[in-house]
C-alpha cells in the first residue's frame, strides 16, 4: 500500500472506479465530475479505497479467520453466530496506521475547504458488488450520520468495514452467488446537508410499482432522509410528467399526495441522530414546493440521461441555506430489468368481503397464508415458508425472513420504505403504512393480501381464490379499429402502460370525485348550508386549504392528469361528472344540494346540471380542473365528453358555459365529444355533429331508453338486452351518419368484453373505436382482429371517420 492512495476525493472519481471505491462512491464522483456543470449539486467528500479494506483483512491473519467462520456457515452453523463472530474479529483488528492518517488528513482538508471546524459528515458503506444493475439491496451495510471529529469518524469507518458481514449481507451474497472474500468495501465520507432542519427523500426516474417510464416520482419527509428509507414515516409523494418538463411554460407536477409525516430524524445530543414527533403544522404542510420538485426532477432526468438507465436517487434540502442536493444515485434494479413485452396480472376470482386493513400496495400480486406477527427479526427458523409477515416496520435485518414470506404487511412506511423496496426486489406483495395491522391481524389467522386492485392494498380474511394470467403483448395483432381502455381509478392507471391500447375511450370523473375529492363540490363552496357534523367533516377534509374550491380543482386535476399521462400522446376521453341525484346526495355534504327524485336515472343528470343554477358553479370547478390539465400541465391529449345531452339547445348551453370557463371547442386543439345514449342523439346525429367532434355510444343507457326498461329493475332484467334489434339498428344508423360529416364514433361498455359476437357486429358497422376494461383488452383486441379479417374476406370496406 506504500504507493497506493488509501483515500481519494470524490472529485477524482468516476463510474469507472466501481472496483476501486464501490458503486455508491463511484457514482458520487461521476456526478461531481460530469454533472456539476449541468447544475446538479452533490456535497463534497472523499472515499476510502477498497484496497484499504483488503489491507485491514490481510493484517494478523484476519482474512483466514473470516474464511474459517464462513466454512462453519456452510457446515450448518447458525447465520447469526457466524456474522457476530466475524464482525467482532474485524472490530478487534486496529485500522492500519496509514489509513488512519490519510482519513484524518482528508477530513482536515475538507474542513479547510468549507472554512468550518470539524464539519458534520455522513459515513456510508459502498460495497464493490453493490449498486450494479445486476446486484441490489443497497443499505445492507451501516451508515452513520452527523459524525463529527476525527475520533468519531475513524470509529464509524471501522463500523462500516465490519458491517460487510451483517447477517443480511452474508445471506444476500450467499443467495446471489457472490464470493464473500472477493467483495470489498469502500467508505464514503460526505459533508452532511442540514436536512434535519428541512427535509429529505428519494427520487425514482420511473414509477417504482408499474415501471411506467414517463414520470419522475419524488418522496419527501421532514428531517433526515433515514426515516423515508427505513419506512418510519408515510412521506409526501410528487409525480412529475417527463414530456411536460420539455416546455418551461407548463407545470409538469401532475400529482401531489400529502403524507402523514408523523416523525422526523434530527441531530442528537453529542452527535448521531434521534427521532422526534412532527408538529401538526408539519404533518399537513408540503415538504417541497412545485418549483423545488421540478428542480429535483430536472436533475433526476439529467442523471438518468447521463447513465443511460432508470435511476434511484436520494436528495436532501439544507435548512441553513435552502439549497437542494443529490446525496446518492444508483441504477434502479427492479422495474427496469423486467420484460416489457409480457404483462402478468393477478385477479381475485370472487368479490371479497370488507378488508381487515388496507394501506399502500407494493407490487401488483396477491399472496395468502397464515399471519405471523413478529416484533423483531429474531427466530428465522420459526418463520414458516409461505407465512404472511405482519410487523410494525422492517429494516435490513428482516430480509432473511422477508424472502420466506408469501406477503408482507406493516404498520408504517411508504413506497420508498425498506419494506417496499425489498418486497419489490423479491416479487412479494406487500401492504405498507396500514397504521394498525399489528393490532388487527392475529397470529395464525388465515388472510389474503391483495395488491392487484390499484394503489391501495387490502388484507382480507380467509384464503381467497385468485387467478394469474400472463400475456405476451408481442403476440397481439394490429387492428384498424382502435381498441381503447376504460379507466376510472387514477392510482391504477400507470399499471396498464404496457398495453398497446390506442388511448382511453372513457375516463370517468365520478370515481375521482368520490374517492379523491370525497365531497360534493357545492358543499365545498357553500359550507354554511351544511349541518354541524358535515361542516366539521369538510373542515377536516380540507385542512390547510384556504380555497376549498381550489381543493376540488387540485384533486380532480391530479386524478385526470395521471390517467392522461399514462397514455400520452394517445387521446384520452374524459367524461364530465354523471352522478345521479341520489349518488350526488351520498357525497359528503351533498344532501342539501340534491332533490329527491322518483327516478334519478332519467332525472337531473348529465348536461342538464351544467348550466342550471343548482350546479353551474360545481361544473365550473370541473372545467377549471380540465383546463389546468390541458393548459398548465400540457396534457393536450385530453378530450372532454358531455354525458346525457338531451337536446340541441342543451348542447349549445353547455358549450357556452364551457367557453365562459376557458374551454372553448377548437382552441388549443380542444375536442368535445358527446355520449350517444339517448335516442335523440341518434335521430339528430348530424345536428349534434355540428356541435361536437365525436360520439361515444353508451350502450347501457341507449338500451334503457330505446326499450323503455329501467336497467336497475330486477323484474325487467330479462328484457334488458344491448343486442336487441332496436338498439343495434340505432348504432347502425349512427355510425354512417356521423361519418358522413367527418365525426368519429366509439363504444364504451362491458358487452364487447363478454360477447365476441357483439364485437363482430360493431366492427361490421365500421365503428372507429371500442373501449373496454384493461383486463379484457387482450381478448377484445383478438376478437376485433378476427372480425376485421372476416369482414375483409367478405370484400367489405369500412367507413372511415376523422380522428
Amino acid at each position: 500500500m506504500a504507493t497506493t492512495r488509501r483515500v481519494i476525493p470524490f472529485a477524482e472519481l468516476g463510474r469507472q472506479d466501481v472496483g476501486r471505491v464501490g458503486g455508491k462512491n463511484a457514482s458520487l464522483g461521476e456526478m461531481i465530475t460530469h454533472l456539476g456543470a449541468a447544475g446538479v449539486r452533490v456535497p463534497p467528500g472523499f472515499a476510502t479505497a477498497a484496497d484499504a479494506y483488503r489491507e485491514l483483512l490481510d493484517g494478523h491473519g484476519l482474512r483466514g479467520r473470516i474464511d474459517g467462520q464462513l466454512g462453519r456457515l456452510h457446515e450448518g452453523a447458525a447465520l447469526d453466530d457466524v456474522g457476530a463472530a466475524i464482525r467482532s474479529m474485524i472490530l478487534a483488528e486496529p485500522l492500519p496506521a496509514g489509513l488512519r492518517t490519510e482519513i484524518v488528513s482528508a477530513y482536515e482538508q475538507l474542513a479547510r475547504d468549507l472554512a468550518r471546524d470539524e464539519p458534520e459528515v455522513a459515513v456510508r458503506s459502498s460495497a464493490t458488488a453493490e449498486d450494479l444493475p445486476e446486484a441490489s439491496f443497497a443499505g445492507q451495510q451501516e451508515t452513520y450520520l452527523n459524525v463529527r471529529g476525527p475520533a468519531r469518524l475513524l470509529e464509524s469507518v471501522h463500523g462500516c468495514f465490519a458491517s460487510l458481514f451483517t447477517d443480511r449481507a452474508i445471506d444476500y451474497r450467499e443467495r446471489m452467488g457472490f464470493d464473500h472474500m472477493s467483495v470489498a468495501l469502500s467508505v464514503g465520507i460526505q459533508v452532511m446537508v442540514r436536512s434535519d432542519l428541512e427535509g429529505a427523500g428519494v427520487i425514482f426516474t420511473l414509477d417504482p410499482e408499474s415501471g411506467f417510464p414517463e414520470v419522475i416520482v419524488v418522496s419527501a419527509a421532514w428531517g433526515l432522509g433515514e426515516t423515508v428509507v427505513s419506512g418510519q414515516v408515510d412521506p409526501d409523494e410528487y409525480t412529475v410528467f417527463k414530456p411536460s418538463m420539455k416546455d418551461s411554460g407548463t407545470d409538469p407536477v401532475i400529482d401531489v399526495r400529502i403524507g402523514a409525516k408523523r416523525r422526523k430524524a434530527v441531530y442528537g445530543e453529542g452527535g448521531l441522530t434521534r427521532t422526534v414527533d412532527t408538529t401538526g403544522e408539519e404533518r399537513s404542510r408540503r415538504v417541497l414546493t412545485d418549483p423545488e420538485v421540478r428542480l429535483l426532477a430536472d436533475w433526476a432526468v439529467t442523471v438518468e440521461e447521463h447513465y443511460g438507465c432508470p435511476m434511484d436517487l436520494e436528495w436532501a434540502k439544507d435548512g441553513l441555506t435552502g439549497d437542494l442536493w443529490i446525496v446518492q444515485a444508483r441504477p434502479e434494479t427492479v422495474q427496469s430489468l423486467r420484460r416489457t413485452s409480457t404483462l402478468r396480472r393477478c385477479r381475485l376470482s370472487a368479490t371479497p368481503g370488507e378488508a381487515l386493513v388496507d394501506g399502500i400496495a407494493v407490487g401488483e400480486a396477491i399472496g395468502r397464508g397464515p399471519v405471523v406477527a413478529l416484533d423483531s427479526p429474531a427466530g428465522l427458523d420459526r418463520f414458516p415458508a409461505g407465512g404472511v409477515l405482519v410487523t410494525g416496520i422492517t429494516d435490513p435485518d428482516w430480509e432473511p425472513i422477508m424472502k420466506r414470506a408469501s406477503a408482507i404487511v406493516t404498520d408504517h412506511g411508504g413506497r420508498t420504505s425498506h419494506a417496499a423496496i425489498v418486497s419489490r426486489e423479491l416479487g412479494v406483495p406487500a401492504v405498507v403504512g396500514t397504521g394498525l395491522a399489528t393490532r388487527v391481524l392475529g397470529d395464525g389467522q388465515d388472510v389474503t393480501v391483495s395488491c392487484a386492485e390499484g394503489a391501495r392494498g387490502h388484507v382480507y380474511a380467509g384464503l381467497l381464490a385468485y387467478e394469474e394470467t400472463e400475456i405476451d403483448l408481442a403476440d397481439l395483432p394490429a387492428t384498424r379499429t382502435r381498441v381503447m381502455l376504460n379507466l376510472a381509478d387514477p392510482s391504477a392507471a400507470f399499471r396498464w402502460w404496457r398495453l398497446p391500447a390506442d388511448g382511453v375511450g372513457l375516463a370517468r370523473l365520478e370515481f375521482i370525485v368520490a374517492h379523491q375529492v370525497k365531497a360534493h363540490p357545492m358543499a365545498l363552496l357553500y359550507p354554511e348550508r351544511l349541518d354541524g357534523a358535515d361542516r366539521r367533516a369538510i373542515e377536516e377534509l380540507t385542512e390547510g386549504c384556504l380555497d376549498r374550491g381550489q381543493y376540488f380543482v387540485d384533486r380532480l386535476a391530479h386524478g385526470v392528469a395521471r390517467i392522461a399521462a399514462s397514455r400520452w400522446p394517445a387521446p384520452v376521453v374524459v367524461r364530465t361528472s354523471d352522478f345521479k341525484t341520489n349518488e350526488y346526495a351520498r357525497l359528503l355534504g351533498g344532501r342539501p344540494f340534491e332533490p329527491v327524485e322518483a327516478n334519478p336515472m332519467i332525472g337531473w343528470r348529465g348536461a342538464s346540471r351544467y348550466y342550471s343554477d343548482g350546479y353551474r358553479e360545481g361544473f365550473a370547478l370541473e372545467c377549471r380542473a380540465l383546463r389546468r390539465v390541458r393548459e398548465e400541465m400540457g396534457l393536450t391529449n385530453v378530450i372532454v365528453m358531455i354525458p346525457f345531452c338531451r337536446t340541441l339547445e342543451e348542447a349549445d348551453r353547455v358549450l357556452e358555459v364551457m367557453a365562459e370557463e376557458g374551454l372553448r371547442r377548437g382552441e388549443n386543439g380542444l375536442k368535445v365529444y358527446v355520449m350517444a345514449e339517448i335516442p335523440a342523439n341518434v335521430i339528430l346525429a348530424q345536428d349534434f355533429a355540428e356541435r361536437f367532434d365525436g360520439f361515444s355510444v353508451g350502450s347501457n343507457d341507449l338500451t334503457q331508453l330505446t326499450l323503455g326498461v329501467d336497467r336497475d329493475s330486477e323484474a325487467l332484467a330479462h328484457v334488458f338486452d344491448e343486442t336487441d334489434p332496436a338498439v343495434t339498428r340505432s348504432i347502425e344508423i349512427l355510425v354512417p351518419r356521423a361519418h358522413s360529416v367527418g365525426r368519429t364514433v366509439g363504444l364504451c361498455g362491458q358487452r364487447p368484453s363478454d360477447d365476441p359476437a357483439f364485437t363482430e357486429f360493431l366492427v361490421k358497422t365500421g365503428i372507429d373505436s371500442i373501449s373496454v376494461a384493461p383486463d379484457s383488452f387482450a381478448a377484445v383486441k383478438q376478437h376485433v382482429a378476427a372480425a376485421e379479417a372476416a369482414r375483409e374476406g367478405q370484400g367489405r370496406t369500412a367507413p372511415s371517420g376523422t380522428q
